[in-house]
């Protein structure tokens, strides 16, 4: 079976995906209806006390039409690498036989290294991104430039 591993992003203090969260869970969804794949695992914890990225994950896909049973969630990842360190056990629990990994496209450089340093073999499906200002796109780059500089450094995610 092929399963979307939808990775997490902020969850907003009153409950509320982020844009860039709903836009992850709308595509996973957009898979599943389309029978790309037969089911999502969602990932992602708590940061704020409020619900876990996952749980939100989950709710936005139920929105579009997801039913509950094709979504599994796991709720303890605070990072990119926890978030596949984490869904791995749970994909094998569900005989994934590929992994469709859903993150935004300037993440994905960073899982790619990620999976293949833990032996993952994934695909990576990322929504169309957002036209985002100069003055929003760059301190997202470079955050993630940085977050992929550490990664081949230190042989982290984090």
């Amino acid at each position: 079976m092929r399963v979307a591993l939808v990775l997490g992003a902020k969850v907003q203090e009153d409950g509320a995906p982020s844009p860039a969260l709903r836009r992850r869970a709308e595509h996973a969804a957009g898979l599943y209806l389309r029978g790309e794949v037969g089911r999502i695992l969602a990932s992602g914890g708590a940061l704020w006390g409020g619900p876990s990225e996952a749980a939100v994950i989950a709710r936005v896909c139920a929105e579009a039409g997801v039913p509950e049973a094709a979504l599994t969630l796991e709720q303890a990842a605070r990072s990119t690498a926890e978030n596949l360190m984490l869904s791995r056990p749970l994909l094998e629990a569900l005989d994934a036989a590929e992994v469709v990994v859903v993150t935004d496209g300037f993440h994905a450089p960073r899982v790619r290294l990620l999976a293949r340093r833990m032996g993952m073999a994934v695909r990576l499906s990322c929504p169309e991104a957002p036209q985002l200002p100069l003055r929003r796109r760059l301190p997202l780059r470079a955050r993630e430039g940085a977050a992929l500089a550490l990664c081949l450094l230190r042989g982290t995610g984090r």
